[in-house]
């Protein structure tokens, strides 16, 4: 197992469950390897791979598709509490940590919180901005310590193409992270069809499917949408100068549109090889279900307690391999039947029989 600082590429060996994790730290390739013989694992039961940290729920845009509810009241995270975090993640494998908020690049101790995560700790950091406040200070240790920088992508979109130069003049990995709703796939109909000129000079742009949680809680869903199947026929044209990805929650749309090999994509990962923490140090399969569900506290039981005793762990687990898409679709394998919270926006209507 290689995990010094110094070294790019990390190889773990998961001797238990006989398989090993691949990635490097420069590029961000990562991929699970099952040794001979022996199936993929459903879930990695030495601890979580990837942790999606939110240090902070403040931010002063307050938009109103936020599923946090962020606001200029939100809440930091203290430097103590994240070193304690990323302690326990060092300690049960962590590869990354994605950080968002809020507008995490605003929290007062972002710089240290990159430096730790990197230097102290050989953890890759990434982080979600809504492009503001990228200072040239914060410029530097984002192209010093992190993986990639995405931008949220909200219309009129000036102030993420602003964001994204300033990202291109330091040379960081930059991405932007688009929510797909009833209204917003035109938009990205167009991007896809006529690519903007800011989408030549980004490594990604990562389609998000919209849930219908926090300040925005409506019908605004994608499921019934005429404009799906053209979207989809767009991206199976890979035509485009940038790299397209999606969620884990657009897995029922990708394994219903468009013919790809299983080994490229991946089924909801919460509770099996990813978690979130919260501001408030209360960590949860998924970030969605801050609004839904009680967390189990960092402050009271370990991470890797939590993640493989609590009963919100398992219960997705659960849910994730007993649900009712199982014996019924020819695509459950590979999507396990979407998402496990949100039925409503899983992108297939009927079921897919042989």
């Amino acid at each position: 197992m290689v995990t010094k600082n110094n070294f790019e590429i990390i190889i773990k060996k998961r001797p238990k469950q006989y398989y090993y994790t691949f990635f490097n730290r420069r590029t961000g390739f990562f991929m699970r390897a099952e040794e001979r013989g022996h199936l993929e694992p459903f879930w990695a039961k030495d601890g979580p791979e990837l942790l999606d940290i939110s240090i902070t729920n403040w931010c002063d845009k307050e938009c109103s598709i936020c599923y946090r509810n962020s606001n200029k009241n939100g809440k930091h995270i203290t430097l103590g509490e994240y070193d304690y975090i990323m302690r326990q993640a060092e300690k049960i494998g962590v590869l990354q940590v994605a950080l968002g908020g809020g507008n995490p690049n605003q929290h007062p101790d972002f710089i240290k919180i990159l430096k730790i995560t990197r230097q102290k700790y050989g953890i890759v950091p990434s982080y979600t901005t809504n492009g503001r406040s990228l200072t040239r200070e914060i410029l530097k240790a984002s192209a010093k310590y992190c993986g990639a920088v995405a931008v949220s992508a909200y219309s009129p979109y000036t102030e993420m193409q602003t964001a994204l130069q300033k990202l291109k003049e330091y040379n960081i990995k930059r991405n932007i992270h688009f929510v797909l709703t009833n209204q917003t796939i035109k938009i990205a109909i167009e991007w896809l069809q006529n690519p903007p000129i800011f989408l030549e000079n980004v490594n990604a742009i990562i389609f998000l499917n919209y849930k219908s949680v926090g300040k925005n809680k409506n019908n605004d869903l994608l499921l019934k949408n005429a404009n799906i199947e053209k979207f989809f026929n767009l991206i199976s044209k890979d035509i485009f100068s940038f790299k397209i990805g999606f969620d884990n929650c657009c897995i029922s749309g990708l394994v219903t549109y468009l013919n790809l090999n299983p080994l490229y994509y991946e089924a909801c990962e919460s509770g099996r090889f990813s978690a979130f923490i919260s501001e408030e140090l209360k960590m949860y399969p998924c970030s969605f279900m801050v609004n839904t569900s009680v967390g189990v506290d960092l402050r009271i039981q370990k991470m890797i307690d939590i993640w493989r005793e609590s009963k919100i762990f398992n219960q997705i687990r659960k849910n994730l391999k007993e649900n009712s898409c199982n014996d019924k679709c020819v695509y459950f394998e590979n999507c396990l039947g979407g998402c496990p919270l949100f039925k409503e926006i899983n992108l297939c209507n009927k079921f897919h029989h042989d």
